[in-house]
Formats: structure tokens, sequence, C-alpha cells
């Protein structure tokens, strides 16, 4: 693959890496270091006039200082005559502030697409969105790609009762997406209906939908606190498995995870996941790298990537 460069931010250099060698190429040097007063300084290592630009940055960890890391080093390379910049965000920052629900709300995610925009990336590959209405507020393109083909996989190949189960969305707004599994899965779904006072605390939740001697599978996009993944698992009388896409496990969430009744609580790795691994043996982790790998390759050979939607890469 002529022409490309792979750069990784300090956010998650292993999915950076193994991206990298799904694609047979090395990652691109980069120095990040800050300055005693907290300056973020980045110095790409290599020319890249001329080239198609990946950079691979999750929006985890120290969220602010890697995002800022992200504007500056798409920045750098947007200056230095890079024919393209692609900014991949497996995670994408501040995503679940995407409406004004209530007075004098900012749209931070609506922020962060400008930010975006305004530092030079030209194209953002990010992975199942909190919101899908996220990718309007950018005026550059957007490919919001899916876990739900390698969930799919995962089920089949770990869930020996997975024809007797029930598909469950701990919120209404998650409803698309666990139906769409339950379709193809041919098996029901439920729903969680929640009610919030204040962000991270529930205040009153309702079962809508038959789990009775079922197998049910909790889908969601994320979990941070993990107070509604954690307390319907009460409500189930057969096993329960959580099946996350960005696992954030903030606060007390691995604690709760422990105390409750899961066989297993399955995220991918848009997130580094091994320090939470070593205090929970529930977690596991479906490697999404190849996902992200072919979608840069289609995207730098200027082929479509919607068979990504649907299957996952060999």
């Amino acid at each position: 693959m002529p022409n490309i460069k792979i750069f990784s931010g300090s956010s998650h250099p292993d999915l950076g890496q193994k991206i990298a060698d799904r694609l047979g190429l090395e990652l691109g040097k980069v120095v990040t270091k800050k300055f005693s007063n907290q300056e973020t300084c980045v110095e790409i290592g290599e020319s890249v006039r001329g080239e198609d630009v990946y950079i691979v940055q999750s929006g985890c960890g120290e969220i602010n200082d890697n995002l800022m890391e992200l504007l500056i080093m798409i920045n750098a390379c947007k200056i230095a005559s890079a024919s393209r910049v692609t900014a991949v965000i497996p995670c994408f920052p501040y995503a679940r502030q995407d409406k004004k629900d209530k007075s004098r709300a900012p749209i931070s995610a609506k922020l962060v697409a400008n930010m975006l925009s305004v530092s030079g990336a030209d194209h953002i590959i990010t992975m199942d969105l909190h919101a899908s209405q996220i990718q309007g507020f950018f005026d550059i393109p957007v490919d919001n790609l899916y876990a739900e083909p390698a969930v799919l996989k995962w089920i089949k190949e770990n869930i020996n009762e997975w024809k007797n189960c029930t598909i469950v969305s701990p919120d209404a707004g998650g409803a698309k997406r666990v139906t769409s599994i339950a379709d193809r899965l041919n098996v029901d779904f439920a729903l969680i209906h929640k009610e919030r006072k204040k962000a991270n605390e529930v205040d009153r939740m309702v079962l809508v939908g038959d789990v009775k001697d079922r197998v049910a599978i909790l889908v969601d996009d994320m979990a941070d606190t993990c107070v509604t993944t954690t307390v319907f698992t009460f409500e189930f009388d057969g096993n329960v498995y959580a099946i996350l896409t960005h696992g954030i496990f903030s606060g007390p969430a691995i604690t709760r995870i422990n105390n409750a009744c899961f066989e297993a609580v399955v995220v991918t790795n848009t997130i580094p996941q091994e320090d939470k691994m070593k205090h929970c043996s529930k977690i596991q982790v479906i490697d999404i790298s190849m996902i992200l790998a072919e979608a840069i390759r289609r995207t730098h050979n200027g082929e479509s990537v919607s068979y990504l939607f649907s299957h996952v890469p060999l």
C-alpha cells in the first residue's frame, strides 16, 4: 500500500499497532511530550508530504489531553503537506452530549466535530456513535462503523443456548440496535425504560418484554458506571450476558460487575481493557482492529466500506 502512513496517539497504542500489523505496515514515528506547564507537544518523526495519513486515537483515559493531542497531530500532518488526514477515533469523545436536553446545556459533540474540522481533518472513521445524528455535525465524510457483526459472531460462537435468548436494551435509545441484532438472530427482544434525575444516576427502571426462562443478553453502545447494566441482572432468572462496544467502566463499575450475576461482560477493544481485566475475570474482549484496518484499506483504495456494516473481515 504506497503513499499511506499510520500514526498512533498515546491513548491506545496497542490498537494502533494491531491495525498497522493487519495492514502490513509500520507505525509512523511520532513523539508526544508535555512541557512543564502541561502543554502538549507533538513531533512527527518522518515525512508525510503527499501521503494519505491515518491517525488512531480513541476517546478514553485522559480524554481532554488525548483529544488535544489528536488535534495537534492532525494539524501537524496537515501543515506538513499531507494529501489527506483521516482521524480514526474508535470511541468518539463527548458523544453523550449530543443534544440540548435542558436549559443552557452545551452540545459538546458538535463542538468536538468543529474542532476536528478546523484542525484539518478531511475524514473521520469511528465506531458505534452514541447517537447517529453526530455524523450530521460534520461537513466532512464520517464513516460510523458497527461492532454488530463481531457481536453476532461472538454470540454464536460462545453462547450455546443463543437460540433461546432475549436481546435486551438498557434504554429506549438502543432499541434500533437490539432489534437489528434480534432480527438477525431470529430471537425476541426487550427494553428497559429508565428515568434519570441527573447524569450517571438512574431514578426508576421498568422492564418491558418477556425474559422468563431465557438467556438474557444486554446490548449497549457503552457502559460507564454500570448502574443500569448491573441492577437488572436481578430481574432475570436465567444466564445473563452483557455485550458493550465501549467499556468505559469508571468509578465503582468494576466492583458492581464483580457483585452482579453475569456470566460474562463482553466489550470491544476500542478502549484498553488490560488493567480492568486484572480486577474482573468476567470481562472478555472482542478484537475489532480488523474492522478498522479493513476500513482504512478500503478508504485508501477508494472502495466502499458498506460491506463492513454486515460482515467481519477475515
